[in-house]
């Protein structure tokens, strides 16, 4: 920089200014002057009278010679007072600068500056060490320095030649102290602090009132490289270079990049009057003040500044080098603390660094990591490599001439071991957490870089050389071509190969002989070379999204990883750690050829996740932090092997530097190889964590490889290994050796080790078997959670809770397993609820209860999901026992021989809430299993009949809905209950439809009575008796014989006087008789004519009459046409019982059967209500789409407009969530009350609208605004709307606005006017979507859409809704206007404000979880998860950091909001699950309209019609 520049090093050591005259004589006669001249002017000075206070010079002559005096003085020994007096006239003197005093000569008042140019140049002898009185000259050179201070910053008449003699001045007394070896305990160790702080206090001062020019920059440069040996210098530098840069950064890239804090002592040695310009020049002439910082990790070039080389002259007999001199064995922690200073620099740059954590008082060593509160450091070891000085040379790497050895595949090769373990030092240890402050929580999110931050070739222009060069220190590189033993160090600065010293141990001993001397090789130097990675690794973590990174920077920063993550022989603790601690991010970058690392990192993770205790590791970092580092790494790599499959990546470095010449060392790796290698990786970190966020990772990480292979081997794409070819290539090709790693070096000191057989090689031969395939995995994994959930993690709720979260999308995952498997899950869940009901009283509380509630709601998915497993009886009863628990608080059965039936049992459940997820659950079992998706679709299990459509139906002319009889069993069933035949049925049978209300929801059932199999009554008529045979008349003999009254013994009995008192006829006949007699003759001849005519043709008739007669057969009567069917059905179902109808004694409930009164006014609104009232938990997902740089809310909405506003992946990832619906049509939920739940509005194909996915040409999306289309996906136990919000112009708006309150409350009317007539069916009813009105499909997105007035609407909430972002640019996430796009969000359960229990109107950013997607070059997608917070905050699969792939990705962001959304309602004391809000409201009805007969009255009423009775004809 100053090349072109003289400098004034020559011209400060020629320079004579500091002797005096008295010099020429004898010391004695000097001494003796001295002392003689001295005394007056201090003892004038100690005065307190005026008079003598006044000096006694007077004249120019007289100080000049008396100044002569002072400076030798100042020479003499510390045993008298002579050089204190000397000191005290002097800083009293230069004071003339600042005001004036009567003790100061007037000569000196005249001309201060050239005074005080003089004296500042004598003062230089009392900074010259002398042997004895140490303490004493340390109390006076810090008078002078105090004094220099103190005229620096007060002074105003300062000449620029007085600026410059006090530069050169403070340049040379620091050069005098500093540049020599140190001696404990001496002078220079004792002032080198306030020396070098003086020194820069200064020189800001110098910078501000007059620049100073190049020479003297260059002067500073050189002399302060000879001082680097001190710990106060590097220091001071990096305080004041932070304090600058603080500065810096405030006017380069304005208020609203992230301030640098530093301490208020730092920032107060930058002068608040230096200008920006005047701060931009000295920040980067400070900034190279210190030379190259890496050569301070060589002794070899810190011991050859002149000094070091004088006293290596001096000393007689030193049998060893400069480079053994023990000040230098403060190296180590002087190059830490320099890189340290340069890392906090980065950090400033990148805006990542909060605060300044130089003014720490720091352990030995220490890792930075890019937090808020950036801790203390941890510890390093490592080899030692002499490089060559760069003093000069800060051109980053692209812009200076490459020398011949270049870093290729071809050329350059990793070592496969030379080094032994180093010794431990004894100061490595931390007594506190070396990585994370003690009032930083675990799960603390690390801050991101700031939006506005320089570009990553920027930041490496500035410190790349540094950082580069710090981390290969002592690292060997070899030439692959060219092998001649030397030890290379990368692009070094001076263009050359750098050799040492053949005094020092050679490279083919160190290759023979691993154990060489430690002194040698200091194994401490990996403190700096740590941080250095670390901020390598946090520069290109901070890459912008399509930033181009310069190719050199991008290979110089892989060789640097590469030789970091090295585990083969020699493991690198400190720097290993650092790298993954500060590396989480790297592989969701878009790094160019970043995935040739792959199995380098996976070699890494091998070595530190499956150890439990990281023994080793923890005197460097925290080992839960360093393992989250580990488990994001894993996260982002475990979509890699099936992304890329068998495309191959490059193994860097590997082979030719090993003594072995196996081909296997050079073969590539494919990344589908790689996969069983991270799945072990995943399942040894899940079998050691302890830490509960780091397993709740780990567990969402294994929900996304399983779902992953499962769609993978889906579709058919995967090309599975076999068992022993897999195994093979994982142990041999692809394992160790693929990443430069030997399992059987032999040049180790840790090859026989425990740690040299790793865990992961354990987990690797036991499961390598089971997991090379989805159901594989999916087995495996159940096995490992339920062990554990039963064991360790039972009393953890946040690792429950995930862990059950878990097996429920491993229930999803569509995957063929056992049936014992899938038994093992819920055998566990049920155990797990069993243990968790039997803990004592004192444990039980709400954080219990939740666990308990999330694992019923775990239980119901494994149910819906399989219910084929309740086949089983086992799995049948050991379900139903678990419910009864639940229920009751206690099993019927105890034991094999207890038995304690339900009637004897107290009811004593956990909690209600434990009961309420009881109950859903039996609920699940009894109405769901093997009944979902319901006739009707998945979009609601209900019937989606009501009464008004089922009496539409009837043959009643009447539409009146007072034909329903209404009955409540049970205090929990409401029946509605029709009693007239549907149009459509023509057997006489009695019939009657019921709609049951209950807590499951609403449901349609038509009943007929029959006495008779269903086949017989397709072919035979009802009630017809069986015939009679035909009579037979000609069988037997016929007799003719004439028949008499009386037998013929009659005649033979003799008259009595009795009877012959009745006289004959002819005897009282007279001729009047006569007459009439004879006319009674021919009236009995006439009749008995007529009869035996009739009898005549009534025997003609008779012959031709069949048999038998209709007339006279005997026939059943006909069967009844009327029936009162409501009467009969309860009857038949034994409610109609006394017993039923009484209410129980000593009890508040209802008896079994109610009747109802519907005709009570607000009786159908209440039923209306209660329909309205969903039966599963509802969510609403707002997708946003956000293009690159915008930062407006009308910018996001609009982009939905049009295909070509957004990527193709983003319109499959909308599909991938659900199906399309049409809102009017829809009777489930679609985003907004206004439109949800339309009971008469459905329509009859739309499993043929789930089929056909109908999505326009030109849409991003924006269709499924809520407004006609929304996106819909439901399963048995939940419903999701995802709406995509798009921009709506202020005339819709106001067109909206102004729509009538008839046409709002016909959008909203639950029983809608009745609609045209069609064929009757009994399945769904038809397809009436063209009755609907524009006003009936309004947009949940619009502002003006509200619910109508004096409606009744139930409280829905607490509502949860979820944000789904895809960003483009993942900067951009920090400007997403949240706050801007909330009224977008609108689902109307806001509104709801009729109940204490609904939500408050508005919502809090803080409150709305948002999920971030970024699609990232290589085709799969970066995930960023806020606003989940609470005691609840991580929730699974998808985890801030975790990278998916295109095929699981829709199914992962879905389970995560489902999972989301139930642990927000397990949060919230205000949610009641469905069927107990319906419980609640039913109870309410029966309340308000129970009809309170007596039973005489009820008997009596059953009896009697209900509305009118006129028929069809």
């Amino acid at each position: 920089m100053y090349s072109e520049w003289r400098s004034l090093q020559l011209i400060i050591q020629s320079d004579r200014g500091h002797m005096s005259v008295l010099h020429s004589y004898p010391s004695n006669v000097g001494k003796d002057v001295a002392n003689a001249v001295v005394r007056p002017l201090g003892q004038g000075l100690n005065s307190s009278s005026a008079t003598s206070n006044e000096s006694i010079l007077k004249t120019d002559k007289e100080v000049k010679w008396t100044m002569e005096v002072l400076c030798y003085g100042l020479t003499l020994p510390l045993d008298g007072e002579t050089v204190k007096l000397c000191v005290d006239v002097y800083t009293d003197w230069i004071m003339a600068l600042v005001a004036r005093r009567d003790s100061i000569p007037q000569p000196v008042i005249k001309e201060p500056n050239l005074y005080v140019q003089t004296i500042l140049k004598h003062l230089q002898n009392l900074f010259v060490p002398r042997p004895d009185y140490a303490h004493n000259q340390i109390s006076l050179c810090m008078r002078v320095l105090v004094a220099v201070q103190k005229l620096a910053r007060e002074s105003v008449n300062m000449s620029r030649e007085t600026w410059e003699v006090l530069l050169l001045f403070l340049l040379q007394i620091n050069d005098i102290l500093l540049a020599a070896p140190t001696v404990p305990g001496g002078l220079a160790e004792n002032l080198a602090d306030k020396l070098i702080g003086v020194l820069f206090e200064v020189w800001f001062l110098a910078c501000m009132r007059c620049f100073p020019t190049p020479p003297y920059w260059k002067t500073a440069r050189e002399m302060l490289a000879n001082w680097r040996h001190h710990p106060a210098v590097v220091e001071q530098w990096s305080k004041v270079i932070c304090a600058l840069t603080s500065r810096l950064l405030r006017f380069t890239y304005g208020p609203s990049f992230p301030p640098f804090k530093v301490p208020d002592e730092d920032a107060i040695l930058i002068p608040t009057e230096m200008d920006n310009d005047c701060i931009a020049q000295t920040w980067f002439r400070v900034l190279h003040m210190l030379s190259n910082p890496v050569d301070l990790s060589n002794p070899a070039i810190i011991s050859t500044t002149p000094k070091f080389q004088e006293q290596l002259l001096s000393v007689s007999g030193m049998a060893q080098e400069m480079v053994q001199h023990p000040c230098l064995k403060q190296l180590p922690q002087i190059f830490f603390r320099a890189m340290r200073g340069v890392s906090c620099l980065v950090d400033a740059f990148l805006g990542i660094a909060r605060t300044n954590i130089i003014r720490e008082r720091l352990p030995p060593y220490g890792i930075s990591r890019p937090r808020s509160d950036s801790a203390p450091p941890t510890p390093v070891n490592r080899l030692n490599m002499p490089q060559a000085s760069s003093t000069m040379n800060t051109t980053p790497p692209h812009s200076r001439r490459m020398r011949s050895v270049t870093v290729t595949k071809a050329t350059v090769k990793t070592s496969s071991g030379s080094t032994a373990h180093p010794p431990k030092v004894t100061h490595q240890t931390s007594t506190t957490s070396p990585l994370s402050s003690p009032n930083q929580t675990s799960s603390e999110p690390r801050p991101l870089p700031a939006p506005t931050r320089p570009k990553v070739n920027s930041v490496l222009n500035l410190f790349g050389q540094w950082v580069f060069d710090a981390g290969l220190v002592h690292c060997r590189l070899h030439n692959g071509m060219n092998r001649d033993g030397s030890m290379t160090g990368i692009t070094t600065p001076a263009g050359l190969d750098v050799r040492r010293k053949p005094s020092q141990i050679s490279t083919e001993n160190m290759v023979a002989n691993p154990l060489f001397d430690a002194n040698e090789f200091p194994d401490n130097y990996e403190a700096g070379r740590a941080e250095a990675c670390g901020t390598l690794c946090r520069i290109f973590c901070s890459k912008k999204t399509g930033e181009e990174i310069l190719p050199v920077y991008l290979s110089r920063f892989y060789m640097v990883l590469i030789q970091g993550l090295q585990i083969n022989d020699y493991i690198c603790r400190p720097v290993l750690a650092s790298i993954i601690l500060n590396s989480p991010a790297l592989f969701c970058s878009d790094l160019k050829g970043i995935d040739v690392l792959v199995p380098y990192f996976i070699s890494a993770l091998e070595t530190i996740l499956p150890d439990r205790e990281l023994s080793k590791f923890k005197a460097y970092v925290n080992p839960t932090e360093l393992r989250r580092a580990s488990i994001h790494i894993l996260l982002s790599m475990l979509p890699l092997p099936h992304h890329f499959g068998t495309v191959k990546a490059e193994v860097l470095l590997e082979g030719k530097f090993s003594n072995e010449d196996s081909s296997l060392h050079d073969k590539p790796v494919t990344f589908l190889s790689l996969k069983l290698r991270l799945v072990n990786v995943l399942i040894g970190a899940l079998q050691t964590e302890t830490d509960p966020n780091n397993t709740q990772m780990i567990l969402g990480a294994m929900l996304n490889i399983v779902q992953d292979s499962a769609l993978l081997e889906a579709i058919g794409s995967q090309t599975e290994l076999s068992v022993g070819d897999s195994t093979h290539i994982s142990f041999k090709s692809h394992s160790r050796n693929s990443s430069g790693i030997s399992m059987t070096s032999t040049g180790s000191s840790e090859a026989t080790t425990p740690d040299s057989e790793r865990p992961a090689q354990a987990l690797l031969r036991d499961y390598a078997l089971h997991t090379d395939t989805a159901s594989g995995l999916l087995i495996r994994s159940i096995h490992l959670v339920t062990q554990r959930l039963n064991s360790q993690w039972r009393q953890d709720m946040s690792i429950s809770l995930a862990a059950l979260e878990l097996l429920s999308g491993l229930a999803k995952v569509k995957v063929s397993v056992d049936s014992t498997d899938r038994k093992r899950a819920v055998s566990s869940v049920c155990s797990y609820i069993v243990h968790q009901c039997s803990r004592p009283a004192p444990f039980h509380s709400r954080d219990l209860h939740s666990m308990i509630v999330a694992a019923f709601q775990c239980l119901c998915v494994w149910l819906t999901e399989h219910p084929d497993m309740l086949n089983e009886k086992d799995c049948l009863i050991e379900v139903l026992e678990i419910v009864e628990l639940g229920i009751s608080g206690s099993k019927s059965k105890t034991s094999d021989q207890e038995v304690r039936h339900k009637g004897d049992k107290e009811p004593n459940p956990a909690s209600m809430r434990v009961k309420d997820a009881a109950e859903a659950t039996l609920t699940c079992i009894m109405q769901l299993l093997g009944a979902f998706p319901s006739p009707s679709g998945p979009a609601s299990p209900c019937s989606l009949l009501n009464e008004e459509t089922l009496i539409k139906y009837s043959r009643l002319t009447s539409t009146s809905k007072n034909h329903f009889r209404y009955f409540v069993l049970d205090n929990s069933i409401i029946l509605a209950m029709l009693e007239q035949p549907l149009g459509n049925d023509q057997n006489p049978c009695p019939s009657v439809t019921a709609l049951i209300r209950g807590m499951s929801g609403r449901h349609a059932w038509t009943m007929q009575l029959h006495h008779q199999p269903r086949g017989s009554r397709a072919s035979q008529k009802a009630f017809v008796p069986e015939p009679h045979p035909p009579p037979k008349d000609d069988v037997g003999i016929k007799y003719n014989v004439k028949h008499r009254p009386f037998p013929e013994e009659v005649d033979k009995i003799p008259f009595v006087k009795a009877d012959l008192s009745i006289p004959d006829l002819h005897e009282i006949v007279t001729d009047q008789l006569e007459v009439q007699h004879e006319k009674l003759k021919k009236l009995m001849a006439k009749q008995i004519l007529y009869e035996n005519a009739l009898e005549k043709i009534s025997e003609e008739r008779l012959s031709k009459t069949l048999f038998p007669d209709p007339v006279t057969e005997c026939i059943p009567p006909p069967p009844a046409q009327e029936f009162q069917t409501a009467r009969l059905l309860l009857s038949h179902f034994g409610f109609l019982s006394l017993e039923a109808l009484k209410e129980p004694g000593n009890s508040c409930r209802p008896p079994n059967l109610i009747a109802l009164d519907s005709t009570l006014a607000g009786f159908f609104d209440d039923i209306g209500y209660l329909d309205l009232l969903p039966t599963r938990p509802f969510e609403t997902v707002f997708i946003f789409y956000m293009k690159s740089g915008q930062k407006t809310s009308q910018e996001i909405l609009k982009n939905v407009e049009s295909s070509s506003n957004v990527q193709s992946h983003f319109l499959e990832f909308l599909l991938s969530l659900g199906w399309p619906v049409e809102v009017g049509k829809h009777p489930g939920w679609t985003g907004h009350v206004s439109t949800s739940w339309l009971i008469n509005a459905c329509s009859g194909s739309e499993g043929k609208e789930q089929e056909e996915v109908v999505v326009p040409d030109d849409t991003g999306g924006g269709i499924f605004n809520g407004e006609k289309k929304a996106l819909y996906y439901a399963d048995a136990l939940t419903e999701i709307a995802f709406v995509v919000p798009s921009f709506m112009e202020s005339s819709t708006d106001s067109s909206e606005s102004g729509l009538t309150s008839q046409e709002t409350e016909t959008q909203m009317d639950l029983l809608p006017s009745l609609l045209k007539q069609t064929p009757l069916t009994l399945e769904l009813f038809p397809n009436h979507s063209e009755n609907l009105s524009n006003s009936q499909r309004l947009s949940p997105t619009q502002k003006s859409k509200r619910l109508p007035l004096g409606r009744t609407v139930p409280p829905l909430g607490p509502e949860t809704k979820v944000i789904v972002v895809w960003v483009e640019r993942f900067d951009d996430i920090e400007n997403f206007p949240l706050n801007d796009l909330l009224p977008e969000i609108n689902t109307g359960v806001e509104t709801t404000t009729n109940s204490s229990t609904s939500l408050r109107t508005t919502t809090s950013d803080k409150d709305v979880p948002v999920i971030f997607i970024h699609p990232l070059k290589t085709g799969l997608f970066r995930i960023k998860v806020q606003g989940v917070t609470g005691k609840f905050s991580m929730v699974i699969p998808l985890v801030d950091g975790m990278v998916v792939s295109r095929r699981a990705l829709g199914f992962l962001v879905r389970q995560t909001i489902i999972n989301i959304c139930r642990r927000k309602r397990l949060e919230s004391d205000s949610y009641n699950p469905p069927h107990v809000k319906r419980k609640q409201k039913i109870v309410d009805i029966v309340h308000k309209y129970r009809n309170k007969l007596l039973e005489p009255e009820f008997y009596t009423s059953l009896f009697q019609e209900v509305g009118p009775k006129s028929l069809n004809p």
